[in-house]
């Protein structure tokens, strides 16, 4: 089992950054594909950001390219997400999630989660 405990969320204005982290505790002998996913209200979970257990491959979705940005401290066993430009449609919970084999866009291939951590941005 693996544990994943998010962290860094907070209210900030439009414009502002935040970084996400992640650590993982429990059985992290294996390395894991870690994925950021985000829920808004009365919204689905989407697919934010994933990165391969390397750190050598990373996947945005369309909306945050360019604005945030995914890496990982093997050594440490976390991922962070460093969030720049932010919008008031950012606003949301954020988990994270790792998985043996999937690295990609589908929550449901993913095995462990994280609690969430809430990414409030005013306008």
């Amino acid at each position: 089992q693996v544990q994943l405990v998010e962290s860094g969320g907070g209210l900030v204005q439009a414009g502002a950054s935040l970084r996400l982290s992640c650590a993982a505790g429990g059985r992290t002998d294996s390395s894991y594909n870690m994925g950021w996913f985000r829920q808004g209200p009365v919204k689905e979970r989407e697919f934010v950001a994933s990165i391969t257990k390397s750190g050598s491959n990373t996947y945005y979705t369309d909306s945050v390219k360019g604005r945030f940005t995914i890496s990982r401290d093997n050594a440490k066993n976390t991922v962070y997400l460093q969030m720049n430009s932010l919008k008031p449609e950012d606003t949301a919970v954020y988990y994270c999630a790792a998985d043996l084999f999937y690295f990609y866009t589908d929550p449901v291939e993913y095995d462990y989660w994280g609690q969430g951590t809430q990414v409030t941005v005013s306008s």
